[in-house]
């Protein structure tokens, strides 16, 4: 992750040398991106919100699986609040009209929200697959102090490797109009594909490899229920919709970005379609923010107990939400009838 940040300079030098592919952003295009945002900001504002709210109003020590999900939500809201900021970019033209550090703070947060989610992602993984497969044994780790320390060491690792983002120069000026060079414009250096390998690589194998085990374990027999069985595999499949929809494309385009974009023999049309890539991608990243909360909602009985008592007013009114693990297995098959 540590070279995610070196490599994004001042930049637009190699990009905009190549004299006859100039970067042209179309009316159309910024229009679409900025609408985007703004209803990714509205419907993630509100569900990440809502999900704080009642994670707030659940009564009783948090499991393992719940704290992290509530770290999850709260990146996904330090990243929401600065999607005005990019919407306006694009309905302004692609002009970048709120100064250095603001552009700086953007970039900042999207990266912390992308690999904070990556992994946070992967913890709920690997606590599911300690609660299901070894939930005996697993009792002794299985415990909010250690989800608390694993929790705020990656906001620690995470914010560090971004941090210089803050302190380097990340807009200027081109053709007569501000652009943030955070927002598409990354340099497009080899050297950033052993980041995005170290950053993407090992939470998304290792939340491959829980879930895999997971569903081996469910298939071989369990003491699930056959209806809590399709529910487990809901949420898990809808996890992994998540890496592939949000995470997947946008590394994906990365790479071929970067070991495409520079190369003598890429043509123009080639080079245009590798940037709109990287726009595209990079702005599905954000849909993360809006698909979270269908993980609470659709893989957490107790979530969506209290989300009912909430809105049909239900006549044990808010106290009585039930707390503990929202997304995870208990212990027992009786418990674990709430958690999938």
């Amino acid at each position: 992750m540590e070279s995610v940040t070196t490599e994004l300079s001042s930049l637009l030098t190699n990009q905009s040398s190549s004299k006859s592919c100039p970067t042209v952003d179309t009316t159309v295009e910024n229009t679409l991106f900025g609408c985007f945002y703004i209803l990714v900001f509205f419907l993630a504002l509100n569900g990440n919100s809502l999900a704080l709210w009642i994670f707030s109003h659940q009564r009783g020590s948090s499991s393992p699986a719940n704290i992290f999900l509530i770290h999850l939500a709260v990146a996904d809201l330090s990243y929401v609040i600065i999607l005005p900021l990019r919407a306006t970019y694009h309905l302004t033209g692609g002009h970048w009209p709120f100064g250095e550090v603001p552009c700086r703070v953007a970039g900042f947060l999207f990266y912390v929200n992308m690999y904070a989610s990556l992994y946070f992602l992967a913890c709920v993984a690997g606590d599911r697959y300690l609660a299901v497969v070894h939930a005996v044994r697993s009792l002794k780790i299985r415990r909010a102090r250690y989800a608390h320390i694993i929790s705020f060491s990656l906001w620690a690792l995470v914010t560090v490797s971004m941090a210089p983002l803050l302190v380097t120069h990340q807009t200027a000026e081109v053709d007569g109009v501000t652009v943030c060079l955070q927002l598409y414009r990354e340099k497009a250096s080899r050297k950033a594909l052993i980041s995005l390998a170290v950053a993407f690589t090992p939470p998304f194998l290792a939340t491959l490899s829980c879930y895999l085990l997971i569903i081996c374990s469910l298939h071989r027999g369990s003491r699930l229920e056959p209806a809590l069985k399709l529910k487990a595999l809901r949420t898990i499949g809808l996890v992994m919709l998540i890496y592939v929809v949000c995470f997947l494309p946008y590394h994906m385009s990365r790479a071929t970005f970067i070991l495409g974009y520079n190369h003598p023999d890429v043509s123009c049309k080639t080079r245009r379609g590798l940037s709109l890539a990287n726009r595209l991608t990079s702005s599905l990243t954000c849909l993360n923010g809006t698909l979270d909360p269908l993980i609470y909602l659709f893989g957490a009985e107790k979530f969506r107990g209290t989300l009912m008592r909430l809105f049909c007013k239900d006549s044990t009114g808010m106290s009585g939400a039930t707390s503990g693990d929202l997304k995870g297995t208990h212990e027992s098959s009786v418990s674990a009838k709430s958690e999938f």
